[in-house]
């Protein structure tokens, strides 16, 4: 345990180089968990894994450093890196049915990162599980279903009412994500220092 406390804060007090490496380190770890996939067929948003990856982020990286490394893992999938789920780049993933939750990535990963840093109330495992579900929840998910929404209205020709949106982008998810919330959040327990 002291190891790992250790190991954490050593990597918050890296170089600037050092940081920017660890930062693309977590973005290749998000866009290795985005292959992790499983496709529904009421929705064409699959369920992926990338979310453990967004939280760790927040948690290892700290504050600003968690949701730099999320800019750098959608701005390179936006440039054409192969590493959103399905191993698909571009431009185009991002106007599509997913395109809100990668953003939601970034400001999820930023807020895991600074309420941590910033509040020693967080450092608790209820505590961290209470501020991963609200990034997971809301922070990912909103943005998430309103490009969903949205992306229902330009290519599909209907919006749909919030029973539809929570049935396509957000129920599907909830199970495997408290999985990976309870598992990022153990993780983050025990590799925190206190």
């Amino acid at each position: 345990m002291q190891t790992m406390n250790l190991a954490l804060k050593r990597i918050r007090e890296v170089s600037l180089a050092n940081k920017i490496i660890l930062a693309l380190g977590m973005a290749v770890l998000t866009g290795i968990l985005a292959q992790v996939r499983l496709f529904l067929p009421w929705t064409p948003v699959p369920v992926t894994c990338q979310t453990f990856a967004v939280l760790l982020a927040g948690i290892v990286l700290g504050k600003y450093w968690g949701g730099i490394s999320q800019v750098i893992y959608v701005s390179l999938g936006i440039a054409g890196i192969p590493w959103f789920n399905g191993a698909t780049g571009g431009y185009a993933v991002i106007m599509g049915p997913t395109g809100g939750y990668l953003l939601g990535f970034v400001l999820a990963a930023l807020f895991v990162g600074h309420v941590t840093d910033t509040y020693s109330w967080s450092k608790g495992f209820y505590q961290m599980l209470g501020i991963m579900m609200f990034a997971n929840f809301i922070l990912i998910y909103l943005p998430g279903i309103i490009q969903l929404n949205i992306w229902f209205s330009l290519f599909k020709g209907s919006s749909l009412n919030i029973t539809q949106l929570v049935y396509a982008g957000v129920m599907p998810f909830v199970a495997g994500d408290a999985i990976k919330i309870v598992s990022a959040a153990l993780i983050a327990k025990a590799i925190i220092p206190k």
